[in-house]
């Protein structure tokens, strides 16, 4: 039971007693309902039990965030506020109870409704441990008080009342000064490392927030409950109330219990790295295959995540598909997102049928592939940018682009490529999104060459290359030849580190060139030039040869035919040992 959060006169109280006043902390209100009538008749039970007033401070989503115990004839009203603004609503409701059977709100309720900005003050009258009349009243333009008249407890017209929450809201903050900036306050918690918690600065601030605190917590085991321990979470939780904190955001990947019980102690929002990968994703994604991503590698986080969350999830489920009365949220919400889930797959596939179709055809025209990969914000794409001369979106911020931009390559008397950029890594890539995203991330596994970016201008290169390197371990692209690149040399002076790196920088389109030949010379390495001679006689084989390389002239004679060809050594090689074809070098006179 969350005892401690049961506030005000419990002088007198029994144990049992401040425990049932605590359950309602995790009292299930749906967020459609104003007042539910089980909620109006515990209520009413719990004053007749202790002959006291209570009031509950209810969010617009439903969660009952403070339980206050008063005397027989009133009860101290907290100013509740989950906004900074203090000159609009503070998007709490306040209710409480009337032992003495009167629902009528007083004087003393309605100075608290205008004084703390509720989104409106409600009366419960209560005579026996029965609800007898509500009567609630809201906030207009001016601060000027607008009261219903009592209603029945049972006849509480939930959805009028809050959509006059929202037109109050409206109203109050109409002619306000004061306006919100649009940005979370936000208080960053890391374990790992400064390096990594920096990294999570520029993750929050790509998102939108606005960073007014972080902590670093060297901590080997993380706490099973509240994964830093009880007396930091304590701490936290003052300090995030001292910074007036939206949101607190933690470098690792937390349970759904560990992110309910935070939540309840810290009294701000709390989301970790994934989750806020997972929305700046969200927030980037253009394409409609990355939409769907997205959306796909979100559900699959959150379906593990669905234990601990608490009331957020009467969100989700919306009462599609639900199989009886007796199924629990839970579960509605797990077949829910099984069945968006089972969706999305789909139609990713058929996607993925379409890009498949796309390299096929590359194949069959024998344009190699050269994709830039790296960590996020290492230049990737302003590189393809100044080699294309392609307008790909460009921002000094973490994952800028999402989506797989190719651009084909062809300089005067070089090999022709289609040059790729792919989504940037980062340490700790949800292996959400890495399955969600494997189909644009297979760019690289089927790339000819991989171009290995690096930010030169960071002190963590090697650190960032070293997470690169894992993640093209896991997809399994360890096979094609690599070009080293350091990239914005002009911000810093030259560094070693990296054998054979090409220093560059993108920007300004220093030593393209150098980049430009070294990709050329990977291309060549991988086919020859020869000849091979079909005689008539085995003349079936000809539709093979044609699909290992590429067919540049034919010649015939009196006994076959000759075909020049531009193929890799290893398809060169099948056709001697395997089909038995005689094989010369280019230049050689015909035998």
């Amino acid at each position: 039971m969350r005892r401690q959060d049961v506030h005000g006169n419990l002088e007198g109280i029994r144990d049992t007693v401040i425990d049932a006043l605590a359950a309602m902390l995790d009292w299930e209100v749906n967020e459609d309902a104003y007042l539910p009538h089980d909620l109006c008749q515990y209520l009413a039970r719990m004053t007749g039990v202790i002959r006291r007033e209570i009031a509950i401070y209810m969010t617009r989503d439903g969660e009952i965030v403070d339980v206050m115990v008063g005397t027989d004839s009133d009860v101290e009203l907290r100013d509740w506020r989950l906004r900074r603004n203090r000159n609009r609503l503070s998007g709490v409701r306040c209710i409480h109870t009337h032992p003495n059977g009167d629902g009528h709100l007083s004087d003393v309720d309605l100075s608290a409704l205008r004084a703390f900005r509720y989104d409106a003050m409600t009366a419960v009258g209560c005579a026996g441990g029965e609800p007898t009349f509500v009567q609630t009243a809201f906030l207009t333009e001016n601060l000027l008080v607008q009261m219903d008249e009592p209603v029945p407890w049972y006849r509480v017209p939930d959805r009028a009342w809050r959509t006059q929450i929202l037109e109050s809201d409206r109203l109050v903050g109409k002619d306000s000064e004061e306006t919100d900036s649009g940005h979370e306050r936000a208080v960053l918690m890391g374990i790992e490392s400064e390096e990594s918690l920096a990294e999570l600065r520029r993750l929050a601030e790509t998102a939108g927030a606005e960073i007014v605190g972080s902590f670093l917590q060297k901590k080997d085991r993380p706490d099973a409950a509240l994964f830093i321990g009880r007396g930091r979470a304590d701490e936290l939780s003052r300090q995030c109330q001292a910074l007036e904190a939206d949101v607190c955001i933690f470098d690792e990947e937390l349970t759904g219990i560990q992110m309910r019980n935070l939540e309840d102690l810290l009294r701000v929002k709390v989301v970790d790295r994934t989750t806020l990968i997972l929305d700046i994703f969200a927030q980037r994604a253009s394409s409609s295959e990355g939409k769907l991503q997205v959306e796909l590698a979100q559900l699959s986080y959150q379906s593990t995540r669905l234990i601990g969350q608490g009331l957020v999830l009467s969100r989700l489920a919306g009462g599609i598909g639900t199989r009886g009365p007796g199924e629990s949220q839970l579960e509605m919400n797990r077949r829910h997102i099984r069945g968006r889930m089972t969706e999305l797959e789909a139609r990713l596939k058929e996607l993925e049928k379409q890009r498949s179709l796309r390299r096929k055809s590359r194949e069959r025209n024998e344009v190699p592939v050269v994709a830039l990969v790296g960590y996020t914000n290492a230049g990737k794409s302003t590189l393809l940018n100044r080699m294309t001369g392609a307008d790909v979106y460009v921002q000094d911020q973490l994952f800028a682009t999402l989506d797989a931009v190719g651009r084909r390559v062809a300089d005067p008397g070089e090999v022709a490529y289609i040059l790729v950029d792919t989504v940037g890594f980062i340490r700790k890539l949800p292996h959400t999104l890495v399955k969600a995203f494997r189909s644009t991330l297979e760019e690289a596994v089927q790339a000819d060459v991989l171009v290995l970016v690096h930010d030169g201008s960071t002190p963590d290169m090697l650190g960032q290359r070293e997470t690169v390197l894992q993640v093209l371990d896991e997809l399994g692209a360890t096979q094609q030849k690599r070009i080293e690149v350091i990239n914005k040399c002009d911000l810093v002076p030259v560094r070693d580190g990296i054998r054979d790196a090409v220093m560059i920088s993108a920007r300004e389109g220093q030593n393209l060139a150098e980049l430009k030949a070294r990709i050329q010379e990977c291309l060549r390495a991988q086919v020859i030039s020869f000849s091979v001679f079909i005689p008539f006689d085995q003349y079936q084989k000809s539709g093979e040869v044609r699909a290992m390389g590429k067919v540049l002239s034919e010649s015939y004679t009196d006994t076959g035919t000759w075909m020049q060809m531009e193929a890799a050594p290893e398809k060169c090689e099948e056709m001697e040992s395997r089909l038995g074809l005689f094989i010369r070098p280019v230049g050689r006179e015909e035998e």
